[in-house]
């Protein structure tokens, strides 16, 4: 209780430092992506599916007398189960380029994970829910609601470079079977430079999450780290990422602990209105019952393609394909390909 008593304190009078204005300023945005989904998994039949992606967004920020901003935003999600996404915290942007988020302010090192050209389409193929490989650069992070997020002004140290730092406290949640976050620390950085006619992104991070369980202690706690590169000649790009390192998992797999790595690379090129992406991701995992020391191999490679032509301003025309193989607990696993194609409104 007395964390958050001196967390709920320094917030107050943070934002209370000077004085706003009676009406903050907002700003909206958002997106309408709908398209028809053709799945083709090996061993049963082929389907298809519409698919929806509907998001509307409202961000608030002032600034007050001191030249500090302060903003949040809140998301409302149509055609969702979901009521909403009620998770935002604040920001507070300084005079010097720096930037703090308080409550939910999630973790520094997903932070800073490159970008990796992939299909643009919302295509996927469903593999076993005990397949624990994955093909993500950031999934060995994890922060509680209780947190915050320091991010440096640009140049910090050395020109091209910013960083971040992370922390957060037990959640607050009731402890259970399911594993919950008790602490994490997290730092990441990128850093911008020039080679040649190619501007060069490099992106790292580590993460350290402390969590429990009832019943079973976890011999690993999440974390891990992911270094990435991503290389920018005219309209092309090229990017490649690797991650390492531990998960606990949940929902179905809340009894399993895993250690794992994944390898990923694309290329994204824009000629005109239309842009090209093609990529590939491999994970690797051996995944084991939490407390126990031996486990079997997961395994997911995805390779993903698509075309995505700008209609008009704002309307983007997308085909997508992808294709999964897999193998959970050493054998062959629910895998296939997948097609799409639709539409992406933005505003």
């Amino acid at each position: 209780m007395k964390k958050e008593l001196l967390m709920g304190t320094a917030l107050v009078s943070t934002l209370g430092a000077a004085s706003v204005a009676e009406a903050v300023t907002a700003t909206m945005s958002g997106n309408h992506q709908t398209g028809i989904e053709f799945d083709s998994p090996n061993g049963s039949a082929d389907t298809n599916a519409q698919t929806q992606d509907n998001n509307f967004t409202v961000s608030l920020s002032e600034t007050t007398d001191g030249g500090m901003t302060i903003s949040s935003s809140f998301m409302l999600m149509n055609e969702n189960a979901a009521a909403g996404d009620t998770d935002a915290g604040f920001t507070l942007a300084f005079t010097d380029g720096s930037k703090l988020d308080v409550i939910n302010a999630g973790n520094a090192s997903g932070s800073h994970d490159i970008s990796v050209p992939g299909s643009a389409g919302a295509e996927g193929v469903t593999t076993a829910t005990t397949n624990a490989a994955e093909t993500g650069l950031d999934w060995m992070t994890g922060a509680s609601k209780q947190g915050i997020e320091y991010h440096t002004a640009a140049d910090f140290l050395a020109d091209g470079l910013k960083m971040s730092f992370s922390a957060s406290t037990d959640g607050g949640e009731a402890a259970g079977t399911t594993y919950r976050i008790d602490s994490h620390v997290a730092i990441g950085a990128t850093y911008v430079t020039d080679l040649g006619d190619s501007a060069v992104t490099i992106g790292a991070g580590f993460s350290e999450v402390e969590g429990s369980k009832t019943n079973t202690a976890p011999s690993n706690d999440t974390g891990g780290f992911h270094v990435g590169l991503s290389a920018v000649t005219g309209d092309l790009t090229v990017a490649v990422g690797f991650a390492d390192g531990n998960k606990v998992g949940t929902g179905v797999e809340s009894s399993k602990e895993m250690t794992g790595d994944t390898v990923k690379a694309g290329i994204k090129y824009v000629s005109g209105d239309l842009t090209f992406n093609v990529g590939v991701a491999s994970g690797e995992a051996t995944d084991l019952t939490v407390g126990s020391v031996s486990g079997s191999s997961d395994a997911k490679d995805v390779t993903s393609a698509s075309v995505s032509y700008a209609v008009a301003s704002g309307v983007t025309a997308i085909l997508g394909y992808t294709t999964v193989e897999a193998s959970d607990e050493g054998a062959s696993s629910t895998d296939g390909s997948a097609w799409y194609i639709g539409a992406n409104m933005a505003f």
